[in-house]
């Protein structure tokens, strides 16, 4: 995978507090500016591999936490397969099958990126996301990956609310699956906005009907428009339904029966029987899918220019349009 080396990645990082550059001291990096608190005082860890770049002050990311897991993570290694990873391949294909969305929209973001050795940062990266594993074996990318926990597929740990590169430093961001999980989504959007080059790319996929998936950390769902709008500072160039109505029922079922049973397992084994539910996302109109669809997508790139309120109320693409 074409992830860029650490050594090259510490001379790109910066402080979340004040974006200033960092110094290497016993025990983590400190900030070089003398008025930030951590100058001095506070030091940011290293957790085995990983530069810990959070400002604990700011986050409700819990540094003891995050330093016990990544100590965890690399003296025990990854965590095994989980069910889904176990299984033959073909029936994988089934329980979880392909993000052909994701990857067609991969590909576009992939081929708009010119000029030698283009940066790509993944955000919320500790895992290679359905669809995108393009991404990694491009031999022209350098992949900048993080997340609030350490793997073998991120550089540093950081909260994506702060993110510790420089302004103008990447060409593309890729945040799959993550902005349900952030407090502030339109707060890392602007920080995606902000580390991103003059008419760098983004692609993201977030929720729209879908069950809490991460406990305490799943905060935020958003319709088409809505999805839109956040990423109002961006000039699109793809969006809509990464999956239907048919894979939301599955959602659906897979939980009342987690609620019935009071067993996720039970839930997971009913959502695996009626898999075929997905195949009526392509028997529904595009204009009904953007209504009810799992999650949307957006690709899109950095503009000067942000989209107006009235214009967010045109972009509407729903069936539910007045007579």
């Amino acid at each position: 995978m074409p992830l860029g080396e650490l050594d090259w990645i510490k001379q790109l990082l910066v402080c979340p507090r004040c974006r200033s550059t960092l110094v290497a001291k016993p025990g983590g990096l400190n900030c070089s500016a003398p008025a930030c608190p951590y100058h001095a005082a506070m030091t940011f860890p290293m957790a085995g591999p990983w530069p810990v770049l959070v400002d604990f002050e700011r986050s409700v990311v819990n540094r003891e936490k995050v330093v016990a897991a990544a100590e965890g993570a690399k003296t025990e290694g990854p965590e095994p397969a989980g069910l889904v990873h176990r299984l033959p391949a073909p029936l994988r294909r089934v329980w979880k099958p392909p993000n052909r969305v994701a990857a067609q929209n991969v590909d576009l973001l992939l081929r708009s990126l010119l000029g030698p050795a283009p940066r790509l940062l993944v955000v919320g990266g500790a895992t290679v996301g359905n669809g995108v594993s393009a991404v990694y074996r491009d031999p022209r990318i350098q992949v900048i990956g993080f997340d609030i926990v350490g793997s073998p597929v991120t550089q540093f740990i950081a909260d994506a609310h702060q993110i510790p590169l420089p302004t103008g430093s990447v060409d593309a961001v890729l945040a799959q699956a993550v902005l349900e999980h952030v407090l502030d989504p339109a707060l890392v959007v602007a920080e995606i906005h902000r580390v991103l080059k003059d008419g760098g790319i983004v692609y993201a996929e977030t929720p729209f009907l879908q069950q809490v998936h991460a406990g305490a950390h799943d905060f935020t769902r958003y319709t088409a428009s809505g999805h839109r709008y956040l990423f109002r500072r961006f000039e699109e160039l793809a969006a809509g339904p990464v999956a239907g109505p048919g894979t939301q029922l599955l959602w659906s079922i897979d939980h009342l029966v987690r609620g019935l049973t009071r067993s996720a397992l039970a839930g997971r084994a009913v959502r695996g029987l009626m898999f075929w539910l997905r195949t009526l996302d392509r028997l529904v109109p595009p204009s009904y899918a953007a209504d009810d669809a799992s999650a949307f997508c957006f690709l899109g790139r950095k503009s000067d220019r942000e989209m107006s309120a009235q214009e967010i109320i045109d972009y509407y693409r729903g069936a539910q349009v007045p007579a």
